[in-house]
C-alpha cells in the first residue's frame, strides 16, 4: 500500500491519497482544500481516482471535493446524515470570511457497516459519530490502517463542543475502533501526525475513561 499525505488549507487538514503497489487506481480521503495541489500530485503519480471518501463534512475536510471530483470524474462517498452540508458548504460555514467553496451532491452515501471494493482495496466503513453526527472511519484491514478523520488524533480526540458533537458518543466510537482493530493499526488522522491505535491506547490522556 502506498500513502501520500497533504496538509492543506487554513485549518492544516490532512488529505490522503492511497493506492496499491503497482496499481494506477487510487482513493482520495477528505480533500479539504488546495485542489490544484492535490490534482497536481495525482497527475504526478500517474493515478486515476476511483473514489473520494469523506469522513465528515466540516468545511476543512470537504472544501476541495467539488473541483477534484469534477476534474477526476471520481464518485464521492459521503456520510448519509451529512449530505446536506456537503451540498451546501457555504450555508454551513462556521466563519463568514472563509471560502467561497463549492457544494457537491454526493454520488454514494455511507453510514457504517458497508464494505467497499475500490482501487483494489477492501475497505470497511465504521460508524464513528461524536465529533459530528454522521462521522465515519474508513478502515483498510490489510494495512492495517484507518483514516480516522476528526475522531482520534495523536494524544488527542475530536472536539465535541458544537451542537452536533457529543463526548460520550465520541468515546464509544473510539472504543469500537480499539476493539475491532489491532494495536499496530496505523491511524491517519484529519490533523497532526500519524500514530497507531496501540500508542493512543497506552498514552492518550483522553482515553483514560475507556480504561476505567
Amino acid at each position: 500500500m502506498q500513502v501520500r499525505g497533504f496538509t492543506v488549507g487554513p485549518f492544516q487538514e490532512n488529505t490522503y491519497l492511497l493506492w496499491q503497489d503497482g496499481s494506477d487506481r487510487a482513493v482520495l480521503i477528505d480533500p479539504g482544500d488546495e485542489a490544484e495541489l492535490l490534482l497536481g500530485a495525482i497527475e504526478e503519480e500517474g493515478l486515476t481516482i476511483e473514489a473520494i471518501l469523506v469522513t465528515h463534512t466540516d468545511v476543512d475536510h470537504v472544501g476541495a471535493v467539488a473541483p477534484v471530483a469534477r476534474a477526476t470524474g471520481a464518485k464521492v462517498y459521503c456520510p448519509k446524515l451529512e449530505v446536506e452540508r456537503l451540498a451546501d458548504i457555504m450555508g454551513h460555514l462556521p466563519m463568514p470570511d472563509l471560502g467561497p467553496y463549492e457544494g457537491y451532491e454526493a454520488d454514494e452515501t455511507v453510514e457504517g457497516g458497508e464494505r467497499l471494493k475500490l482501487a483494489g482495496f477492501d475497505i470497511e466503513v465504521v460508524s464513528t459519530p461524536g465529533h459530528t453526527e454522521g462521522h465515519v472511519t474508513y478502515a483498510f484491514p490489510e494495512g492495517p490502517l484507518i483514516a480516522s478523520g476528526d475522531v482520534l488524533f495523536q494524544s488527542s480526540v475530536g472536539r465535541t463542543d458544537r451542537p452536533n458533537g457529543d463526548h460520550r458518543t465520541l468515546l464509544r466510537s473510539i472504543a469500537t475502533l480499539l476493539e475491532r482493530y489491532p494495536d499496530d493499526t496505523t491511524v491517519l488522522p484529519g490533523h497532526m501526525g500519524a500514530t497507531t491505535l496501540g500508542r493512543e491506547r497506552a498514552t492518550n490522556p483522553f482515553l483514560a475513561e475507556l480504561a476505567r
